[in-house]
């Protein structure tokens, strides 16, 4: 497995008001800028796919093992597909179709991350568990926005109600100067009034990236949530780009194509060339790399 950066980007997680709260917070300001370098990524297409890797990394906070987690975006804007995965050691990588989308800002003069990705659309999450097959949820696109939809999938696939936060805050030069985000859950029978005043105080709290980029820890955004509520921090967890591409799970993919196929590439193409979505690698197959595969069919 190849990491590719690696450094101050983390999750951490707490609780709070006696165990009645869930939070976690996720600092991804490192990975975000090195999937934008190797993908070349204008501000629209980093902001959507910043938000949508933050998220992930916010879902991949239960994960054990060896499982993992994906989370594709798939609206009707000029963006296209939107992917993200995250493993339980904290490697993330994440890839848009349409890397070189920017739009005008919006009416607020924020990154148009609505427009790119549309509102009729869904996001699907696919958790791999170790289990015999993976488990495979979604949930209709409420705003394209990702936070939205990060949230409204977390309420109706997990019935669990969330409030999600994720931004990313581009420089003038297309580079990222802060990105990450929150998951806040109220856990069953939480009362009422605590309910509202969590959700008084996350419609009044700075933007992820606006205390990102003052400097604030991802404790220190679960601090000012939870203040009052006896936050107890655990399971603060490193993160980084890793990308699992392989020449060995190519030729897997190869093989899977049939022997017609790769006949059709020793005779027309004299060989195969295959890229790595998530890193950009790639990997060139001669003619006699392809004629060994087909011997072990």
């Amino acid at each position: 497995m190849k990491v590719l950066a690696q450094g101050n980007s983390y999750l951490v997680q707490a609780t709070a008001a006696g165990g009645k709260i869930r939070g976690v917070a996720a600092v991804t300001t490192e990975i975000v800028e090195e999937i934008r370098r190797i993908h070349d990524t204008f501000p629209t297409a980093t902001a959507a796919l910043g938000r949508t890797i933050s998220g992930t990394v916010l879902l991949s906070a239960s994960l054990k093992g060896n499982e993992k987690v994906t989370v594709r975006v798939i609206g009707d804007g000029p963006i296209g597909g939107i992917i993200a995965d995250v493993d339980s050691e904290g490697a993330v990588r994440g890839y848009v179709q349409n890397p070189h989308l920017d739009l005008p800002l919006n009416e607020k003069g924020k990154l148009a991350v609505g427009e790119a990705v549309g509102k009729n659309g869904y996001l699907y999450v696919t958790k791999d568990l170790g289990l015999k097959e993976p488990y495979n949820s979604s949930c209709q696109l409420v705003s394209g926005e990702i936070g939205d939809d990060f949230a409204a999938y977390l309420y109706y696939s997990e019935q669990i109600p969330s409030a999600v936060g994720v931004g990313v805050l581009v420089n003038p030069d297309f580079s990222v100067q802060a990105a990450g985000g929150y998951l806040i859950q109220l856990l069953p029978e939480t009362d009422k009034n605590l309910m509202e005043e969590m959700d008084a105080r996350i419609t009044n709290l700075d933007s992820v990236t606006k205390m990102l980029s003052e400097g604030a820890s991802g404790e220190e955004i679960l601090s000012r949530i939870f203040a009052g509520y006896d936050p107890v921090f655990y399971d603060r967890k490193p993160l980084a780009f890793k990308c699992r591409c392989s020449r060995e799970r190519l030729e897997q993919i190869l093989i899977t194509l049939g022997e017609k196929e790769i006949k059709d590439m020793i005779e027309e193409q004299n060989g195969a060339e295959l890229k790595c979505h998530f890193c950009n690698r790639v990997y060139t197959f001669s003619k006699e790399d392809l004629t060994k595969l087909l011997e072990q069919m």
